[in-house]
């Protein structure tokens, strides 16, 4: 076994690769992202590639953002270059949760869709396959969508209190028509009232995108949000 924090062969450490693999998303180096995540490619899997090296860089990131260090558009645009890296190690569908669940995404009653665009672009390069609602939707045309397509996790926008609160309607009929399906919600309405989205009856909160991921892959693998 190697000791010098490479393991055998000379790859270089996961660890190393995480920490390349960020520097380079936040310098937003298209090339030298595409040239560690070949490197990793040539020992791992893509599965592997994106499990243990793009989501922790890009949840580390997100960490980043949230103490002030990166700035909004650092976080969105390194994950619009994973997701595009993604789409070449995978194929034209760029899909690595093959058989993950249904997801849709959509800014309820409203028009700021940054945030929203910010969380797709995340789980997109997370290998999550999810659909965009687009935004200024309406609690009933919600619950249809939901129906419709079977979603079995619902994430759910809002930048002004007023939609916030009548994602309250949305959750109650998308219960009725899918119980099993998760609620996930998040905007700025949630961050300054933490208790908010027990009130609306959500499954849970994420106060950003990385946090957002990881509230998706706790579900996935049969954890509480």
């Amino acid at each position: 076994m190697a000791t010098d924090g490479k393991p055998d062969g000379g790859f270089e450490s996961p660890y190393a690769l995480v920490q390349s693999l960020e520097s380079s998303l936040i310098s937003l180096d298209s090339i030298a992202v595409k040239s560690i995540l070949r490197q990793c490619c040539n020992k791992l899997s893509p599965y592997d590639c994106v499990e243990n090296l793009i989501l922790p860089a890009l949840e580390d990131i997100g960490k980043r953002w949230e103490s002030g260090e990166l700035s909004l558009s650092q976080v969105y645009i390194s994950g619009k270059i994973s997701e595009r890296e993604i789409k070449e190690l995978f194929g034209d569908d760029g899909q690595v949760e093959r058989n993950g669940p249904h997801m849709a995404i959509t800014v309820l009653e409203d028009h700021h869709t940054l945030g929203k665009k910010m969380v797709l672009s995340i789980l997109r390069a997370g290998g999550f396959n999810v659909i965009d609602y687009g935004h200024g939707v309406t609690a009933e045309e919600l619950i249809y969508m939901v129906a419709r397509d079977k979603i079995e996790i619902m994430l759910i926008s809002t930048l002004m209190l007023p939609a916030a609160l009548r994602i309250k309607n949305a959750v109650e009929g998308i219960k009725k028509v899918s119980p099993n399906t998760k609620v996930l919600v998040g905007g700025a309405p949630f961050r300054f009232d933490k208790e908010l989205w027990k009130k609306v009856g959500a499954d849970g909160y994420a106060r950003s995108a990385s946090e957002t991921l990881q509230l998706v892959k706790g579900i996935v693998e049969g954890a509480s949000p």
